[in-house]
């Protein structure tokens, strides 16, 4: 149906893709977490360790208590807050993926509206709803920002191991956020998939820090 919100969120996806600028296609790259990735060249495959997404929140964890001198204690209460946030959005958004199993913008673009497009990302093997690097960096966001606060500036260092720059955030939502547009810029997901990600990440993060956060 043309006239779905479900064509229009399609028709974004394959319009704004062509045209996003290099610093988009950076933080496609810096947020791709892909710990296998796959890379063609002619009649060799190669696969690319890249570190995961879960792994990614776990090193900027370490990088924030380190920057203000958290305790032996006090660091392993937040790394084991954050991790916890991290699983349960995983379980949440991976429960969602499957009731919904909603296509990926790869697949229904080219059956629809361009038999050659291509994502500048590698499509995952799974269900596109919502967002999982959304969902978790919310979640860690959240944790993380409970315990040191909404303006904490740092600097993410994490990805230079992989060949990458480091980036520079203002606070831990600015990088999830961040986190979870660089699925767009990709081109592996929708953009509710996005917002709606964020949404549940939060409220899992809200639900285990009641419950054991303190």
């Amino acid at each position: 149906n043309i006239n779905s919100e479900f064509f229009t969120q399609l028709q974004s996806n394959y319009h704004e893709g062509r045209e996003f600028p290099a610093d988009s296609l950076l933080i496609a790259a810096y947020w791709d977490c892909n710990p296998f990735a796959l890379q063609d060249g002619g009649h060799l495959q190669v696969g690319l360790k890249k570190i995961s997404p879960g792994a990614h929140w776990l090193g900027i964890t370490g990088i924030a208590c380190g920057k203000v001198n958290k305790s032996f204690t006090e660091t392993v209460k937040i790394h084991t807050i954050v991790s916890l946030s991290l699983m349960d959005g995983f379980l949440a958004c991976w429960d969602e993926k499957y009731r919904s199993n909603r296509i990926r913008p790869e697949t229904a673009i080219r059956k629809y509206l361009d038999p050659q497009w291509k994502p500048l990302l590698q499509t995952p093997p799974f269900p596109e709803y919502p967002s999982g690097h959304s969902t978790i960096s919310a979640a860690a966001a959240t944790v993380l920002t409970h315990y040191l606060g909404e303006n904490f500036a740092y600097t993410d260092t994490v990805e230079v191991k992989f060949g990458l720059p480091t980036r520079n955030f203002t606070s831990f939502m600015q990088a999830a956020d961040e986190a979870g547009i660089s699925r767009f810029y990709g081109g592996i997901h929708f953009m509710d998939a996005i917002t709606n990600g964020r949404t549940q990440g939060i409220y899992v993060a809200q639900k285990v820090l009641k419950r054991v956060g303190e």
